[in-house]
């Protein structure tokens, strides 16, 4: 077992106004996506102009926050709300899904696209490859509140976390997603999205791999408690919301390639009459 290391949620505390380290993960997400993007828009097939990249992580964190939070109530919370509604807006107390963040943020660039006459699809291939490292630090924000955590377990890399009322050796899950839904994925779509590829290739990679990681991991991950299982006696919620991303994933993926395939046979064609 390894000892948790402790760490205050609470990053800076300035009168009664109190800073968590979930929020600055948030920030600190929203920076790197600014900076890569910034990166990116120099990129000769970048759909967008340096100029624009500002406005798109305006209209992207509105997306991130709305959507998550309002994600997390329907999904996840929705009880809790009734009983305390002015927990809604308690957003550094955590309380985020990643889902209602995908939704939100699908929402904020089919309007951002609209205002700059950009398609919709090569927008979302510019900006799959900007979401896993703030999907990274979020699960480390999740760490370090101490939610989210694992299922009992007697693996050596175990931890009790300290807010645990049963005190059980879980699996650090949230350690988990970092590592994948964070660096592995970032790490496979900046090489996939460095060079031009279909419309649509790079939005089915990132729904598909996240899809596919995060129903993994919900076997890791202790459900929710009000919530528990929902099909077929082992399928959470988490892994439930998932599977449509990779049936997209592999729908986005399938259609680009053949979408060049079907236009590279009709080119050949052409040329042998």
């Amino acid at each position: 077992m390894l000892p948790y290391p402790e760490i205050d949620p609470v990053a800076l505390s300035l009168g009664p106004l109190k800073i968590h380290w979930y929020g600055l993960t948030y920030l600190a997400g929203l920076a790197f996506a600014w900076w890569y993007a910034a990166r990116c828009s120099r990129r000769s097939w970048s759909p967008l102009s340096r100029e624009q990249v500002d406005d798109l992580i305006f209209y992207a964190a509105l997306g991130v926050v709305a959507g998550g939070r309002l994600g997390y109530i329907f999904f996840y919370g929705f009880e809790k709300l009734l009983d305390d509604p002015l927990w809604v807006m308690r957003v550094w107390e955590g309380g985020m899904s990643f889902h209602g963040g995908f939704l939100g943020v699908l929402f904020a660039m089919y309007l951002f696209g609209r205002r700059h006459n950009i398609a919709f699809w090569p927008l979302m291939d510019f900006v799959a490859p900007l979401v896993p490292v703030g999907l990274g630090l979020g699960r480390l924000g999740n760490f370090i509140g101490q939610e989210l955590w694992g299922r009992a377990t007697d693996v050596s890399w175990s931890m009790v976390f300290p807010n645990d009322p049963l005190q059980l050796t879980r699996h650090p899950s949230q350690l988990y997603q970092f590592a994948l839904e964070g660096v592995l994925m970032f790490v496979v779509l900046a090489w996939f999205s460095a060079r031009p590829r279909p419309t649509r290739a790079v939005s089915g990679v990132f729904s598909l791999m996240y899809g596919t990681v995060r129903f993994l991991v919900e076997f890791y991950r202790e459900p929710d408690g009000h919530i528990d299982y929902l099909a077929l006696g082992w399928m959470t919620r988490g892994q439930m919301l998932s599977l449509p991303m990779i049936a997209l994933g592999v729908y986005l993926i399938v259609t680009a390639y053949g979408s060049v395939s079907g236009a590279l046979g009709k080119t050949e064609g052409r040329q042998s009459q």
